[in-house]
């Protein structure tokens, strides 16, 4: 791929090289994001983060992300406090929004709706979210989080073992992931969810027609014992059509300290995209786990600031003058390497 000026809508962009490029600018970028230096290199670049659909981590680690190369942040957040609430087409609202800025990141309720603003954009685009359908951006730091935690223990993608459980119908997290790992090899994937919230089909089908061993289950302590990765993920309840529909599913697949540890191998990885439902109703991954070493759900989301750094500097055609741009921070920094 040449990132330069390219929109980023879907995982289905990238090849495996593509993949590898994105992560070893990210490895490059772990001072900057560590805080341990700063770089200039997009000062005087405007992100604008057009988030029509709630957000906490994907929205602040992109703002957080582009003010680490040095640029400034731009928001609109929801549709009822922007122009879309009186009428306006998407269409109108790309080609404004882009106007004020040098690259865009939008989220929407609506699937295809990134590619429908990308088309009207005067700028790259880059999808956090559209509806159920893709986010590329979160399987990419998902992945990126899989390669680290399995390097530390010598291992690398091809070969993974991963269970996937929860709300996979829904789940745009891991549509995204599942049809990443079509370009790795020998994977053995775990479907774990109620048969109403299966993994769609075609997604089945794709993992499958790229050789990989799938395996589909509705029973959460059967489907974990032989796993490097277990991914869990909450039940989508603004996808449903009724709070009492999604209620019903809620709290079906929990884990806690005492199902690990009488289920999984010991190097067992626990991941979420988060947000996870802390709910007492839903609970899916329990406080427990909370100081387990093998609970990667914060590096997770540290991951997501550098994958997203290193998408900025290849699209903005900087990745090589990142270092040039820096100087040593000047404040104390209480934060742990």
């Amino acid at each position: 791929m040449d990132f330069i000026g390219t929109h980023i809508l879907s995982v289905n962009q990238f090849e495996r090289a593509d993949i590898e490029h994105v992560f070893d600018v990210a490895d490059r970028l772990v001072p900057y994001a560590r805080r341990q230096k700063v770089t200039r290199v997009l000062e005087g670049a405007i992100l604008g983060n057009m988030f029509f659909e709630p957000s906490t981590r994907t929205r602040m680690s992109f703002g957080a992300a582009f003010n680490l190369l040095g640029g400034t942040v731009r928001e609109t957040v929801g549709i009822s406090s922007s122009a879309i609430a009186k009428g306006e087409s998407l269409y109108d609202t790309a080609r404004v929004l882009s106007g004020y800025s040098d690259v865009v990141c939008m989220r929407h309720p609506q699937p295809g709706s990134a590619a429908e603003f990308a088309a009207a954009s005067r700028v790259p685009v880059i999808n956090g979210g559209d509806g159920a359908n893709e986010h590329p951006t979160q399987a990419l730091l998902d992945l990126y989080t899989i390669r680290k935690e399995l390097a530390a223990k010598q291992r690398g993608l091809d070969g993974l073992r991963i269970a996937m459980i929860g709300d996979l119908k829904h789940g745009r997290t891991v549509h995204s992931l599942c049809k990443l790992l079509c370009l790795f090899n020998r994977v053995q994937v775990v479907l774990v969810s109620p048969a109403a919230l299966a993994m769609p089909g075609e997604i089945v089908e794709m993992l499958r027609g790229a050789g990989h061993e799938v395996r589909t289950s509705d029973e959460l302590e059967g489907s974990i014992s032989h796993v490097d990765i277990v991914y869990s993920t909450r039940i989508q309840e603004e996808r449903f059509e009724s709070q009492e529909e999604a209620n019903h599913y809620r709290g079906q697949f929990r884990l806690n300290r005492a199902i690990y540890t009488r289920h999984c191998e010991p190097n067992t990885v626990i991941m979420h995209p988060l947000p996870r439902d802390s709910r007492a109703e839903a609970n899916e991954l329990d406080t427990d786990l909370n100081e387990h070493p093998n609970l990667a759900i914060f590096r997770q989301t540290d991951n997501g600031l550098l994958v997203r750094m290193a998408l900025f500097a290849l699209i903005l055609g900087v990745e090589d003058k990142v270092d040039y741009y820096s100087h040593p921070v000047r404040w104390h920094s209480r934060r742990e390497y």
